[in-house]
């Protein structure tokens, strides 16, 4: 069994632990100034420099590079084998990126990034789509070499990095430098517990209300408006137009969703087995500047249906003290084999909190020109305000 990692680095009670640049606690997620320490110690490197609106408070985006690939299945290479080996096996075809190229929903294509690692063996790291990548119903995933699993690269990780990309929706226009996943370093793990989370909610109210814990914080699905005719979620419009990954504000509503409006006494929705839909939570969540959140994996025994593909909420999400007031969390919904009827109020996922190891310089939403902050029913930034 692998030790714990705070347990790699033994040490008398009487004498403090070296920590690493910008750390106050020996385990927990790296903010912003630990993964600059990172990219200066060469732990984060890259075909082009790192430019600095990658970083965030708590994780890094990645950038595609100049080639994708077409494959036949989605996979994982396993211990014993590199990604470009199974790649030259599942290969359709090539792809320029270099002037701009359009991905297909229902295929499955591998970018190799301009980012890579040469983590140390106290620094492990996990991936998510990004906010707007889950709301245009783009499945992504990282992949490493000699991986066993997606989304998780083990402490001590040296080599490249690869996104598969699946758009489910929408055909997106990518190109090199595109922003579709990001990533956060951890030094051990320091998730918070119920008990933790109870008490950092009494403290500092995590979410208006009462906090149902347990395993996490549960969140509510709001199908309840306050006038009749005012919009609860959005509906994916199938057969549109190409979105263009890189263009903010750029296309109408109307040309890619229908607007899903209330009606008197009917505080459900009937979810159609195979349609997207954009969701809000009835819970405002503020995340505190130590520590950062996650969606806890699917559970299937909610309901048949997938809740939110982007997990990661940064230190300062909703928070007053980074300019917010609570922010909703918009919830990516797909329904799987048979429709399904959601309620209003029914609980569709919950969170975690994990500990940072200090707190960052710079929250969420301050002065970093967050799309999200203060959000409540909201659609990717790459469409006009209704």
């Amino acid at each position: 069994m692998t030790k714990p990692a705070d347990d790699l680095f033994p040490h008398r009670d009487d004498e403090p632990r070296r920590l690493g640049a910008g750390q106050m606690h020996a385990t927990g997620i790296l903010p912003a100034h630990g993964i600059e320490a990172l990219i200066r110690e060469k732990e984060i490197w890259g075909a082009a420099e790192i430019e600095p609106s990658q970083i965030q408070p708590a994780s890094l985006d990645l950038r595609l590079g100049q080639v994708a690939y077409r494959l036949r299945a989605s996979f994982l290479p396993g211990p014993d084998r590199g990604v470009m080996e199974r790649v030259e096996e599942l290969m359709l075809h090539k792809i320029d990126l270099r002037e701009g190229a359009v991905l297909e929903t229902g295929c499955v294509y591998l970018v190799p990034l301009v980012e890579a690692l040469a983590l140390s063996e106290r620094t492990s790291a996990s991936a998510n789509p990004k906010s707007s990548t889950g709301r245009l119903d783009v499945f992504t995933r990282l992949i490493a070499d000699f991986a066993t699993e997606f989304d998780r690269l083990t402490a001590g990780y040296k080599g490249h990095l690869y996104l598969e990309i699946s758009p489910r929706t929408f055909p997106i226009l990518v190109r090199p430098g595109s922003r579709l996943a990001q990533i956060r370093f951890r030094r051990g793990t320091h998730s918070c517990t119920d008990a933790e989370m109870k008490r950092l909610h009494d403290e500092l109210k995590l979410v208006d209300g009462e906090a149902d814990i347990d395993g996490g914080i549960a969140l509510t699905v709001d199908l309840a408006p306050a006038r009749e005719g005012d919009i609860v979620g959005y509906r994916a419009r199938r057969h549109s137009g190409v979105v263009d990954i890189d263009s903010i504000g750029a296309y109408d509503v109307l040309d890619f969703w229908d607007p899903l409006t209330a009606r008197p006494g009917r505080n459900n929705l009937i979810l159609d087995p195979d349609e997207f839909y954009i969701l809000a939570s009835r819970e405002a969540l503020h995340i505190p500047a130590t520590h950062a959140a996650e969606m806890v994996p699917y559970d299937p025994l909610v309901g048949e249906f997938r809740v939110h593909y982007a997990g990661f909420f940064d230190p300062g999400f909703g928070a007053r003290e980074a300019g917010g007031a609570g922010s909703r969390i918009v919830l990516e919904v797909r329904s799987h084999e048979v429709p399904f009827i959601l309620e209003h109020g029914q609980i569709v996922g919950r969170f975690v909190l994990e500990r940072l190891t200090d707190r960052p310089a710079r929250l969420y939403g301050a002065g970093l020109g967050s799309s999200y902050q203060r959000q409540g029913l909201k659609l990717s930034k790459h469409f006009k305000a209704p």
